[in-house]
Protein backbone atom coordinates (compact mmCIF):
# COMPACT_ATOMS: atom_id res chain seq x y z
CA UNK A 1 0.00 0.00 0.00
CA UNK A 2 1.34 3.50 -0.83
CA UNK A 3 2.61 5.26 2.30
CA UNK A 4 4.50 8.53 2.51
CA UNK A 5 7.72 8.52 4.52
CA UNK A 6 9.93 11.21 6.02
CA UNK A 7 11.63 11.50 2.63
CA UNK A 8 8.39 13.07 1.36
CA UNK A 9 8.05 15.54 4.23
CA UNK A 10 9.23 19.16 4.40
CA UNK A 11 10.03 19.38 8.12
CA UNK A 12 11.50 22.85 8.74
CA UNK A 13 9.19 24.88 11.01
CA UNK A 14 6.45 22.24 10.91
CA UNK A 15 4.59 21.15 14.05
CA UNK A 16 4.48 17.36 14.02
CA UNK A 17 2.43 14.96 16.08
CA UNK A 18 4.68 11.89 16.33
CA UNK A 19 3.18 8.65 17.65
CA UNK A 20 5.82 6.29 19.01
CA UNK A 21 5.62 3.09 21.07
CA UNK A 22 7.74 3.37 24.21
CA UNK A 23 5.62 1.05 26.37
CA UNK A 24 8.37 -0.33 28.61
CA UNK A 25 8.90 -2.49 31.69
CA UNK A 26 9.08 -0.41 34.85
CA UNK A 27 10.76 -0.93 38.21
CA UNK A 28 8.71 -0.97 41.43
CA UNK A 29 9.61 2.69 41.94
CA UNK A 30 8.26 3.60 38.49
CA UNK A 31 11.56 4.14 36.70
CA UNK A 32 12.40 2.54 33.37
CA UNK A 33 13.74 -0.99 33.66
CA UNK A 34 14.55 -1.22 29.93
CA UNK A 35 14.88 1.61 27.39
CA UNK A 36 15.11 -0.56 24.24
CA UNK A 37 11.86 0.76 22.79
CA UNK A 38 12.90 4.35 23.36
CA UNK A 39 16.25 3.74 21.68
CA UNK A 40 14.43 2.29 18.65
CA UNK A 41 12.80 5.67 17.94
CA UNK A 42 15.92 7.80 18.34
CA UNK A 43 16.65 7.88 14.59
CA UNK A 44 13.17 9.14 13.70
CA UNK A 45 13.04 11.77 16.44
CA UNK A 46 16.63 12.93 15.84
CA UNK A 47 15.98 13.36 12.14
CA UNK A 48 12.82 15.39 12.67
CA UNK A 49 14.50 17.63 15.26
CA UNK A 50 17.68 18.04 13.22
CA UNK A 51 15.55 19.13 10.27
CA UNK A 52 13.94 21.88 12.37
CA UNK A 53 10.69 20.21 13.36
CA UNK A 54 8.58 21.07 16.40
CA UNK A 55 7.79 17.62 17.78
CA UNK A 56 4.82 16.71 19.98
CA UNK A 57 5.31 13.10 21.06
CA UNK A 58 2.29 10.84 21.63
CA UNK A 59 2.70 7.49 23.38
CA UNK A 60 1.20 5.16 25.96
CA UNK A 61 2.44 3.18 28.95
CA UNK A 62 0.58 0.13 30.25
CA UNK A 63 -3.17 -0.22 30.35
CA UNK A 64 -5.80 0.73 32.93
CA UNK A 65 -5.57 -1.50 35.98
CA UNK A 66 -2.06 -2.80 35.27
CA UNK A 67 0.94 -2.21 37.52
CA UNK A 68 2.79 -0.46 34.70
CA UNK A 69 0.01 2.05 33.95
CA UNK A 70 2.02 5.19 34.61
CA UNK A 71 3.00 8.70 33.59
CA UNK A 72 5.47 9.29 30.75
CA UNK A 73 7.65 11.62 32.83
CA UNK A 74 10.42 9.02 33.17
CA UNK A 75 10.26 8.34 29.42
CA UNK A 76 10.61 12.06 28.65
CA UNK A 77 13.60 12.32 30.95
CA UNK A 78 15.31 9.40 29.22
CA UNK A 79 14.55 10.74 25.74
CA UNK A 80 16.09 14.05 26.79
CA UNK A 81 19.26 12.09 27.61
CA UNK A 82 19.19 10.04 24.39
CA UNK A 83 18.57 12.94 22.00
CA UNK A 84 20.83 15.91 21.27
CA UNK A 85 17.83 18.23 21.43
CA UNK A 86 15.69 19.40 24.38
CA UNK A 87 12.77 17.18 25.37
CA UNK A 88 10.27 18.25 28.02
CA UNK A 89 7.22 16.58 29.55
CA UNK A 90 3.66 17.88 29.78
CA UNK A 91 1.32 16.12 32.21
CA UNK A 92 -1.66 16.58 29.89
CA UNK A 93 -2.47 15.18 26.45
CA UNK A 94 -5.04 17.39 24.72
CA UNK A 95 -6.22 19.91 27.32
CA UNK A 96 -5.59 23.65 27.05
CA UNK A 97 -2.30 23.09 28.88
CA UNK A 98 -1.19 20.45 26.36
CA UNK A 99 -2.19 22.63 23.43
CA UNK A 100 -0.18 25.54 24.85
CA UNK A 101 2.85 23.28 25.30
CA UNK A 102 2.63 22.29 21.62
CA UNK A 103 2.00 25.85 20.41
CA UNK A 104 5.01 27.13 22.37
CA UNK A 105 7.46 24.66 20.85
CA UNK A 106 10.42 26.15 19.03
CA UNK A 107 12.16 24.54 16.08
CA UNK A 108 14.21 21.49 17.12
CA UNK A 109 12.33 21.12 20.43
CA UNK A 110 10.15 18.23 21.57
CA UNK A 111 7.53 17.70 24.24
CA UNK A 112 6.25 14.34 25.45
CA UNK A 113 2.52 14.65 26.06
CA UNK A 114 1.01 12.56 28.82
CA UNK A 115 0.09 8.86 28.51
CA UNK A 116 -2.61 8.70 25.84
CA UNK A 117 -4.33 5.85 27.68
CA UNK A 118 -5.08 8.07 30.66
CA UNK A 119 -8.13 8.97 28.58
CA UNK A 120 -10.85 6.40 27.94
CA UNK A 121 -11.22 7.23 24.23
CA UNK A 122 -7.68 6.01 23.56
CA UNK A 123 -8.27 2.64 25.13
CA UNK A 124 -11.20 2.01 22.76
CA UNK A 125 -10.97 1.00 19.10
CA UNK A 126 -12.89 2.83 16.39
CA UNK A 127 -13.12 2.97 12.59
CA UNK A 128 -10.72 5.67 11.39
CA UNK A 129 -13.47 8.17 10.53
CA UNK A 130 -15.03 7.79 13.99
CA UNK A 131 -11.63 7.98 15.71
CA UNK A 132 -11.02 11.28 13.90
CA UNK A 133 -14.09 12.75 15.61
CA UNK A 134 -13.11 11.82 19.18
CA UNK A 135 -12.58 14.62 21.68
CA UNK A 136 -8.89 13.68 21.88
CA UNK A 137 -8.19 14.09 18.15
CA UNK A 138 -10.61 16.97 17.66
CA UNK A 139 -8.89 18.98 20.41
CA UNK A 140 -5.25 18.35 19.51
CA UNK A 141 -5.28 18.09 15.69
CA UNK A 142 -5.68 21.87 15.11
CA UNK A 143 -2.32 22.43 16.85
CA UNK A 144 -0.53 20.07 14.44
CA UNK A 145 0.50 20.48 10.80
CA UNK A 146 1.23 16.83 10.04
CA UNK A 147 1.17 13.41 11.72
CA UNK A 148 4.01 10.86 11.80
CA UNK A 149 3.39 7.29 12.94
CA UNK A 150 6.48 5.41 14.08
CA UNK A 151 4.60 3.08 16.45
CA UNK A 152 4.73 -0.16 14.49
CA UNK A 153 4.31 -2.17 17.70
CA UNK A 154 0.82 -0.70 18.09
CA UNK A 155 -0.09 -0.66 14.39
CA UNK A 156 -2.56 -3.54 14.80
CA UNK A 157 -4.72 -1.29 17.03
CA UNK A 158 -7.43 1.05 15.75
CA UNK A 159 -7.22 3.71 18.45
CA UNK A 160 -7.57 7.49 17.99
CA UNK A 161 -3.86 8.31 18.29
CA UNK A 162 -3.11 5.69 15.62
CA UNK A 163 -5.90 6.05 13.05
CA UNK A 164 -7.72 9.29 13.95
CA UNK A 165 -4.96 11.84 13.37
CA UNK A 166 -3.93 10.65 9.87
CA UNK A 167 -7.58 10.92 8.88
CA UNK A 168 -7.49 14.62 9.80
CA UNK A 169 -3.88 15.45 8.87
CA UNK A 170 -1.31 14.49 6.22
CA UNK A 171 0.19 11.22 7.46
CA UNK A 172 3.75 9.87 7.19
CA UNK A 173 5.58 6.76 8.34
CA UNK A 174 8.58 7.22 10.63
CA UNK A 175 11.80 5.27 10.10
CA UNK A 176 10.85 2.39 12.42
CA UNK A 177 7.50 1.94 10.67
CA UNK A 178 9.12 2.22 7.25
CA UNK A 179 11.76 -0.42 8.00
CA UNK A 180 9.26 -2.86 9.53
CA UNK A 181 6.99 -2.63 6.49
CA UNK A 182 9.90 -2.98 4.07
CA UNK A 183 11.25 -6.13 5.76
CA UNK A 184 8.09 -7.92 6.87
CA UNK A 185 6.22 -7.04 3.69
CA UNK A 186 8.86 -8.72 1.50
CA UNK A 187 9.10 -12.15 3.12
CA UNK A 188 8.56 -13.80 -0.28
CA UNK A 189 11.88 -12.37 -1.48
CA UNK A 190 14.03 -13.81 1.32
CA UNK A 191 16.36 -16.79 0.68
CA UNK A 192 15.12 -20.38 0.95
CA UNK A 193 14.83 -22.81 2.64
CA UNK A 194 12.68 -20.60 4.90
CA UNK A 195 12.11 -21.72 8.49
CA UNK A 196 9.62 -20.34 11.01
CA UNK A 197 10.17 -21.02 14.71
CA UNK A 198 6.77 -20.71 16.43
CA UNK A 199 6.99 -20.86 20.19
CA UNK A 200 5.94 -19.00 23.29
CA UNK A 201 2.44 -18.97 24.71
CA UNK A 202 0.45 -17.04 22.08
CA UNK A 203 -1.10 -20.19 20.66
CA UNK A 204 -3.87 -18.63 18.59
CA UNK A 205 -1.51 -16.16 16.92
CA UNK A 206 1.15 -18.79 16.28
CA UNK A 207 -1.30 -21.23 14.72
CA UNK A 208 -2.57 -18.40 12.51
CA UNK A 209 1.01 -17.69 11.40
CA UNK A 210 1.72 -21.38 10.75
CA UNK A 211 -1.52 -21.76 8.78
CA UNK A 212 -0.82 -18.71 6.66
CA UNK A 213 2.80 -19.44 5.79
CA UNK A 214 2.09 -23.09 5.02
CA UNK A 215 -0.93 -22.38 2.85
CA UNK A 216 0.95 -19.68 0.94
CA UNK A 217 4.05 -21.89 0.60
CA UNK A 218 6.17 -19.34 2.42
CA UNK A 219 7.56 -21.91 4.87
CA UNK A 220 9.73 -24.91 4.12
CA UNK A 221 9.87 -25.78 7.82
CA UNK A 222 7.84 -24.84 10.90
CA UNK A 223 9.57 -25.67 14.18
CA UNK A 224 7.16 -25.79 17.13
CA UNK A 225 8.23 -25.15 20.73
CA UNK A 226 7.02 -23.65 24.00
CA UNK A 227 3.30 -23.86 24.76
CA UNK A 228 2.68 -23.89 21.00
CA UNK A 229 4.81 -27.03 20.72
CA UNK A 230 2.89 -28.61 23.60
CA UNK A 231 -0.40 -28.00 21.79
CA UNK A 232 0.99 -29.67 18.66
CA UNK A 233 2.24 -32.61 20.74
CA UNK A 234 -1.24 -33.13 22.21
CA UNK A 235 -2.63 -32.88 18.67
CA UNK A 236 -0.22 -35.62 17.62
CA UNK A 237 -1.47 -37.94 20.39
CA UNK A 238 1.32 -37.37 22.91
CA UNK A 239 0.45 -37.29 26.60
CA UNK A 240 2.32 -34.41 28.25
CA UNK A 241 0.63 -35.02 31.58
CA UNK A 242 -1.94 -33.24 33.71
CA UNK A 243 0.08 -30.12 34.52
CA UNK A 244 0.61 -29.16 30.86
CA UNK A 245 -2.95 -30.10 29.96
CA UNK A 246 -4.36 -28.03 32.82
CA UNK A 247 -2.31 -24.99 31.77
CA UNK A 248 -3.56 -25.24 28.18
CA UNK A 249 -7.15 -25.55 29.48
CA UNK A 250 -6.75 -22.58 31.83
CA UNK A 251 -5.39 -20.37 29.07
CA UNK A 252 -8.29 -21.23 26.78
CA UNK A 253 -6.11 -22.99 24.21
CA UNK A 254 -7.58 -26.50 24.29
CA UNK A 255 -9.78 -25.96 21.23
CA UNK A 256 -6.68 -25.09 19.20
CA UNK A 257 -5.52 -28.69 19.49
CA UNK A 258 -8.00 -29.55 16.72
CA UNK A 259 -6.57 -26.77 14.54
CA UNK A 260 -3.07 -28.08 15.15
CA UNK A 261 -4.22 -31.59 14.25
CA UNK A 262 -5.66 -30.33 10.95
CA UNK A 263 -2.33 -28.67 10.11
CA UNK A 264 -0.43 -31.85 10.95
CA UNK A 265 -2.69 -33.89 8.72
CA UNK A 266 -2.06 -31.60 5.74
CA UNK A 267 1.53 -30.46 6.31
CA UNK A 268 3.13 -33.15 8.47
CA UNK A 269 6.28 -33.20 6.34
CA UNK A 270 6.95 -29.51 7.05
CA UNK A 271 5.89 -29.25 10.71
CA UNK A 272 8.46 -30.38 13.28
CA UNK A 273 7.46 -31.41 16.81
CA UNK A 274 9.59 -31.63 19.95
CA UNK A 275 11.16 -35.06 20.41
CA UNK A 276 11.70 -34.52 24.12
CA UNK A 277 10.82 -31.98 26.81
CA UNK A 278 12.35 -30.73 30.04
CA UNK A 279 10.44 -30.72 33.34
CA UNK A 280 11.32 -29.70 36.88
CA UNK A 281 11.77 -32.62 39.28
CA UNK A 282 13.03 -32.09 42.83
CA UNK A 283 14.40 -28.70 41.83
CA UNK A 284 16.39 -30.10 38.91
CA UNK A 285 15.98 -30.13 35.12
CA UNK A 286 14.95 -33.57 33.90
CA UNK A 287 14.51 -34.37 30.21
CA UNK A 288 11.92 -36.89 29.02
CA UNK A 289 11.67 -38.43 25.56
CA UNK A 290 8.25 -39.09 24.04
CA UNK A 291 8.62 -42.75 24.98
CA UNK A 292 8.89 -41.64 28.64
CA UNK A 293 5.71 -39.52 28.59
CA UNK A 294 3.66 -38.69 30.55
CA UNK A 295 5.58 -36.76 33.20
CA UNK A 296 4.54 -36.99 36.82
CA UNK A 297 1.26 -35.31 37.77
CA UNK A 298 2.74 -31.95 38.83
CA UNK A 299 5.45 -31.75 36.14
CA UNK A 300 4.79 -29.35 33.24
CA UNK A 301 6.83 -29.21 30.03
CA UNK A 302 9.07 -26.15 30.52
CA UNK A 303 11.56 -26.38 27.65
CA UNK A 304 12.59 -28.52 24.71
CA UNK A 305 15.21 -31.20 25.40
CA UNK A 306 18.64 -31.88 23.94
CA UNK A 307 17.38 -34.25 21.21
CA UNK A 308 15.00 -31.58 19.94
CA UNK A 309 17.68 -28.90 20.13
CA UNK A 310 19.99 -31.01 17.96
CA UNK A 311 17.26 -31.84 15.44
CA UNK A 312 16.05 -28.25 15.19
CA UNK A 313 19.61 -26.91 14.98
CA UNK A 314 20.24 -29.08 11.92
CA UNK A 315 17.20 -27.54 10.21
CA UNK A 316 18.26 -24.01 11.16
CA UNK A 317 21.81 -24.62 9.95
CA UNK A 318 20.52 -25.50 6.49
CA UNK A 319 18.04 -22.58 6.30
CA UNK A 320 18.47 -19.50 4.14
CA UNK A 321 15.96 -17.49 6.18
CA UNK A 322 14.86 -17.94 9.79
CA UNK A 323 11.89 -16.13 11.36
CA UNK A 324 11.84 -16.40 15.16
CA UNK A 325 8.45 -15.98 16.77
CA UNK A 326 8.36 -16.94 20.44
CA UNK A 327 10.77 -18.68 22.85
CA UNK A 328 11.26 -22.43 23.17
CA UNK A 329 10.51 -22.50 26.89
CA UNK A 330 10.50 -20.57 30.15
CA UNK A 331 13.71 -18.76 29.19
CA UNK A 332 13.48 -16.34 32.13
CA UNK A 333 14.45 -19.27 34.39
CA UNK A 334 18.05 -20.25 33.64
CA UNK A 335 17.15 -23.90 34.30
CA UNK A 336 14.90 -23.82 31.24
CA UNK A 337 16.69 -21.27 29.07
CA UNK A 338 18.85 -23.71 27.12
CA UNK A 339 16.43 -24.48 24.29
CA UNK A 340 15.74 -20.83 23.51
CA UNK A 341 19.41 -19.84 23.78
CA UNK A 342 20.67 -22.63 21.53
CA UNK A 343 18.03 -22.16 18.81
CA UNK A 344 18.41 -18.40 18.75
CA UNK A 345 22.19 -18.66 18.57
CA UNK A 346 21.89 -20.97 15.59
CA UNK A 347 19.27 -18.73 13.93
CA UNK A 348 21.56 -15.69 14.16
CA UNK A 349 23.98 -17.47 11.81
CA UNK A 350 21.41 -17.86 9.03
CA UNK A 351 21.87 -15.96 5.78
CA UNK A 352 18.84 -13.83 6.71
CA UNK A 353 17.16 -13.76 10.14
CA UNK A 354 14.16 -11.95 11.58
CA UNK A 355 13.20 -11.64 15.24
CA UNK A 356 9.46 -11.26 15.75
CA UNK A 357 9.27 -8.81 18.66
CA UNK A 358 7.81 -9.22 22.16
CA UNK A 359 9.25 -12.07 24.24
CA UNK A 360 11.49 -13.07 21.35
CA UNK A 361 13.31 -9.73 21.41
CA UNK A 362 13.46 -9.85 25.21
CA UNK A 363 15.16 -13.24 25.01
CA UNK A 364 17.89 -12.10 22.63
CA UNK A 365 18.58 -9.15 24.93
CA UNK A 366 18.75 -11.46 27.94
CA UNK A 367 21.21 -13.75 26.15
CA UNK A 368 23.11 -10.78 24.66
CA UNK A 369 22.82 -12.19 21.15
CA UNK A 370 23.40 -10.22 17.97
CA UNK A 371 23.84 -10.88 14.27
CA UNK A 372 20.14 -10.78 13.37
CA UNK A 373 19.19 -8.90 10.21
CA UNK A 374 15.96 -7.47 11.61
CA UNK A 375 14.57 -7.29 15.14
CA UNK A 376 10.92 -6.26 14.99
CA UNK A 377 9.66 -3.79 17.58
CA UNK A 378 6.19 -5.34 17.54
CA UNK A 379 4.85 -8.70 18.65
CA UNK A 380 1.17 -8.53 17.70
CA UNK A 381 1.76 -6.23 14.73
CA UNK A 382 4.56 -8.44 13.42
CA UNK A 383 2.28 -11.48 13.66
CA UNK A 384 -0.45 -9.64 11.76
CA UNK A 385 1.93 -8.81 8.93
CA UNK A 386 3.23 -12.38 8.78
CA UNK A 387 -0.35 -13.66 8.50
CA UNK A 388 -1.25 -11.16 5.81
CA UNK A 389 -3.87 -9.38 7.93
CA UNK A 390 -4.27 -5.62 7.43
CA UNK A 391 -2.89 -3.26 10.06
CA UNK A 392 -5.33 -0.41 10.84
CA UNK A 393 -2.56 2.14 11.44
CA UNK A 394 -0.99 1.39 8.06
CA UNK A 395 -4.36 1.56 6.34
CA UNK A 396 -4.94 4.98 7.91
CA UNK A 397 -1.53 6.22 6.69
CA UNK A 398 -2.24 5.03 3.15
CA UNK A 399 -5.50 7.00 2.88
Amino acid sequence: MPIQTLDDLAVQGTTLGVRIDINSPLTESGTLADDARLVAHVDTLSELLERGGKVAILAHQGRPGSDDFASLSAHAERLDELLSYPVSHCDATFSAEARRAVANLRESEAVVLENTRFYSEEYMEFPAEQAAETHFVDSLAPELDVYVNDAFAAAHRSQPSLVGFPTRLPGYAGRVMEQEVDVLGDIEDTPRPRTYVVGGAKVSDSIAVATNVLERDLADHVLTAGVVGNVFLFADGADLGDASADFIHEQGYWDYIDDAADLLETYSERIHLPEDTAVERDGERVELSREEFPPKEDEAAMDIGEETIRAYSRVLRDSGTVILNGPAGVFEDETFANGTRELYTEAANAEFSIVGGGDTAAAIRQFDLDGFDHVSTGGGACLRMLTGEPLPALQALSR
